[in-house]
């Protein structure tokens, strides 16, 4: 009698096991059948769909996806009255952007945290960038109630998000997801490229700043800032400084001129003649307007 319960018990286990395996298989296949406009759909909404939402979207029939698309969208319209879904075109414009100023190597932009922050709670108020924290460049974005800290620990231009910003993520996301995405066009990230040419002379070094990303006060009529550059030029092995360079740049346009050049990059070209070597260049440039310092290196050998 025993034997004949314990038989029964162990084939309702074995049945079990069995259903559990069918479920999990065909689960397994759902995700991985996936059309490729479903995968980019969920790639691209990765910071702000919930569990729930994700659960349920990979669980619909293709036929049904196009529609809990629409209504994802349609349930974060600020204005549903209107042609234009304001969130979504902010959310896309907020990754085109991330994706330009925070490539790491090959990782995209909007990939990278401070991509990811951006995302999130768009251009901070200010951004501080600098080098000292345990001997790592450290950078910090400021918005109206909250501090963002990244570390680049390895020095190879990764940024991550310092431990105690990691923490707040969860609540960062919380926060967004309760007041939306804030438009504010107000505020931008200032930023600038870096190159290193030949010139008849020497070397000069290429400094191209978006006039989107600056920011100017009016006076008297036009728009002015003042852009206050620092560069040390240290020995790569000895990190030794071997030279510094400091000027003031003034700006002064006329509205019209701003807008014409919105799209374009002011340039600043600094000469040097080395001698052979390797060689690591820290610039600094500050933008006195709206107070954002950004500091940056660039190697080079001659």
């Amino acid at each position: 009698m025993k034997k004949k319960i314990l038989k029964h018990i162990n084939l309702y286990f074995l049945i079990l096991i069995c259903i559990f395996g069918i479920i999990s298989c065909a689960s397994v296949q759902r995700r991985h059948t996936l059309d490729e406009s479903s995968k980019e759909f969920l790639s691209k909404v990765r910071y702000i769909i919930n569990k729930q939402e994700k659960k349920i979207f990979l669980n619909l029939p293709p036929s049904e996806r196009q529609s809990f698309v629409e209504k994802f969208w349609k349930k974060r319209d600020y204005d549903p009255d209107t042609e234009i879904n304001e969130f979504k075109e902010e959310y896309f414009g907020r990754i085109e952007e991330a994706d330009k100023l925070f490539k790491e190597g090959t990782t995209p932009g909007w990939l990278t945290d401070r991509g990811r922050i951006y995302i999130l709670l768009g251009p901070p108020h200010q951004r501080l960038v600098h080098e000292g924290y345990h001997d790592a460049w450290s950078e910090r974005w400021y918005y109206e109630n909250i501090t963002i800290d990244f570390v680049e620990r390895d020095l190879n231009g990764t940024y991550e998000l310092m431990d105690r910003s990691a923490y707040n993520l969860g609540k960062i996301q919380k926060m967004v997801s309760e007041r939306r995405l804030k438009i504010n066009k107000k505020y931008v990230v200032f930023d600038f490229i870096l190159e290193i040419s030949k010139s008849q002379d020497g070397y000069k070094l290429l400094i191209r700043i978006p006039y989107k990303c600056i920011w100017m006060a009016e006076k008297e009529g036009k728009l002015k800032t003042t852009l206050n550059l620092a560069i040390q030029t240290r020995n790569a092995s000895k990190e030794k400084i071997i030279g510094e360079y400091f000027k003031s740049y003034s700006l002064s346009l006329k509205e019209e001129q701003l807008e014409k050049l919105y799209d374009q990059k002011y340039l600043i070209e600094v000469p040097f003649k080395p001698l052979e070597g390797d060689y690591i260049m820290v610039i600094q440039l500050e933008n006195l307007t709206g107070q954002d310092k950004v500091m940056k290196k660039i190697k080079f050998s001659i």
